[in-house]
């Protein structure tokens, strides 16, 4: 049976050992991808990491693209652009594949040609699980089925369809909270699906160092860096009356955690946090969305 060749696109950040290990895994696979992109957006590396790294790109097992801006969106953007095969698989940096995480995305997109696949996503709090008898969603669960959003780690698209649409929205920044979400509401909006598939299994380690955890916890953070994309997703996908609901909504619902029931003195400082980003997210949404540009430099037009 053909399919449809793959390609594997893995935005990186601040990440050494567990990259490494991540990319011999996933070379490691029964049925590989066409090529694995590694879009690293760290400023150095460990010299050992480096080394790998060079050498991985150097025999052709990985092409190492490196960015000079932390961005997850805009690595994906580049990943759209730069990828060989039409379906292109966007994985997290910390994870362990299973072994036919490849062939699972394929067999998915010929079942269910045009639409974005979510793959299953078990968390290390979800390792050891039986999950068989649940009737509810969630990213590992056991049951297919059509959802509306998808986690960034582990999905799989038409790269051409991607882009027509824009792409991934380049305004989420620092940790590119909600990206997700938004580019699922475009998705949907131009008669996209979203297919929740089960057979296509990663385990995330969930890594404490790097990645999106350089930004810190949201909880615990005087920082915009979460906020900004909430807000902003709000502003993009919301009107009227609605805007105004869920933006009070996350305001409130910021500071009504154990965390700040515990620790008192935090709620003022969470709650400029959260005014800060708010006042982010308008600026970014006044200046208008910010979508891939082709290799000709061309903004792409959803």
């Amino acid at each position: 049976m053909s399919y449809e060749p793959i390609s594997i696109a893995i935005p990186t950040y601040r990440r050494e050992q567990t990259l490494v290990d991540t990319l011999v895994a996933l070379l490691a696979l029964e049925r590989p991808a066409q090529e694995i992109l590694v879009l690293d957006q760290s400023e150095t590396h460990e010299a050992a990491t480096e080394q790998k790294l060079s050498e991985l790109h150097r025999t052709g097992a990985i092409r190492w693209l490196r960015l000079e801006t932390p961005s997850i969106p805009k690595a994906m953007n580049r990943a759209l652009i730069e990828a060989t095969a039409p379906i292109l698989l966007f994985l997290d940096d910390d994870i362990i594949p299973d072994k036919n995480l490849v062939l699972a995305h394929a067999e998915a997109h010929r079942r269910l040609p045009g639409a974005l696949v979510a793959g299953r996503v078990i968390q290390p709090w979800n390792e050891g699980k039986d999950y068989s008898q649940d009737t509810h969603f969630h990213f590992a669960c056991l049951k297919p089925q059509r959802i509306r959003e998808f986690m960034g780690g582990n999905f799989s698209i038409d790269s051409s369809k991607a882009k027509f649409i824009g792409g991934f929205d380049e305004n989420f920044v620092k940790v590119a909270y909600r990206f997700e979400a938004e580019f699922a509401h475009r998705w949907i909006a131009s008669g996209g699906e979203i297919c929740y598939e089960p057979d296509s299994v990663i385990h995330h380690l969930k890594v404490s160092a790097g990645g999106t955890r350089t930004f810190g916890e949201h909880l615990s953070t005087v920082k915009p860096d979460h906020a900004v994309g909430a807000y902003y997703f709000t502003l993009r996908t919301r009107s009227g009356v609605a805007r105004i609901r869920d933006v009070l909504f996350r305001v409130l619902s910021s500071v009504r955690t154990r965390h700040h029931l515990r620790r008192p003195w935090w709620i003022p400082l969470t709650l400029l946090a959260e005014l800060r980003g708010l006042i982010w997210a308008v600026t970014l949404a006044m200046r208008g969305p910010s979508y891939v540009r082709d290799t000709r430099g061309v903004e792409a037009k959803p």
